[in-house]
């Protein structure tokens, strides 16, 4: 297989990484709700890299316009554009499968907007951005940051500002399947160095937390009710 040192960090000598060039990406896009042999494909899947395109980063006044969900090892990348006046009962029931484990990249806000547009919790979860935080307390937390410096992976961000509440052009649909496209991969490599680290259960832990996390984000806004002295919205 090809492989890739893993710089900086030295856990491993190095780390399998097929380069983007030799992968298969099969992006299925669509506006309307899972198709039931799709949800079928997805609900057989054990974990599903996860991720979504916003109108923004402000819980109460953005929305979600995307989600994007590769199930491991399967070359389908499922893009699916989340319209106001349609309902997805079959993405829903994808997200909320409990016999599936969900990996994201900053889980807090893909969860916190899924909820809020869907009305259900997309757990299990695994958020890499938690576990590049306490695998390497003082490295890059991006995505982009932690496949460049344990993969030595460049991801295309130049579609990272786009407009995603119409319909997508190429380099966005390449743009949105490639942000699940490594993330079993370094959540194999995160759950490897947790548990070296003796961080693993305290991970399993930030994640079960989660749902409560967004909760509060959506209910309290900035105000942190574990500040020592909570600011108001």
């Amino acid at each position: 297989g090809f492989q890739r040192r893993a710089h900086h960090f030295g856990k491993r000598d190095c780390v399998d990484a097929p380069p983007a060039k030799d992968l298969i990406m099969n992006i299925i896009y669509q506006d309307e709700d899972l198709s039931t042999s799709q949800t079928a494909q997805l609900m057989d899947a054990t974990e599903l890299a996860v991720d979504t395109e916003l109108t923004g980063l402000d819980v109460h006044a953005d929305r979600l316009c995307l989600g994007q969900r590769r199930a491991r090892g399967s070359d389908d990348y499922f893009l699916i554009h989340i319209r106001d006046n349609r309902d997805y009962p079959n993405v829903s029931r994808v997200l909320a499968n409990p016999k599936s484990l969900k990996i994201f990249h900053y889980a807090r806000m893909d969860m916190v907007m899924i909820y809020k547009r869907l009305g259900i919790w997309a757990t299990p979860v695994f958020c890499t951005k938690i576990g590049m935080l306490l695998a390497h307390p003082n490295g890059g937390h991006t995505l982009h940051h932690a496949l460049r410096d344990i993969f030595g992976i460049t991801l295309d961000r130049d579609e990272c500002c786009s407009d995603w509440t119409g319909r997508l052009n190429t380099p966005q649909k390449q743009y949105a399947a490639a942000d699940v496209m490594y993330l079993h991969l370094l959540k194999d490599y995160l759950t490897d160095t947790l548990a070296d680290e003796n961080r693993l259960m305290l991970a399993r832990q930030c994640f079960d937390f989660l749902p409560t996390r967004c909760e509060l984000d959506m209910n309290w806004g900035v105000r942190d009710i574990f500040n020592h002295n909570p600011v108001n919205s």
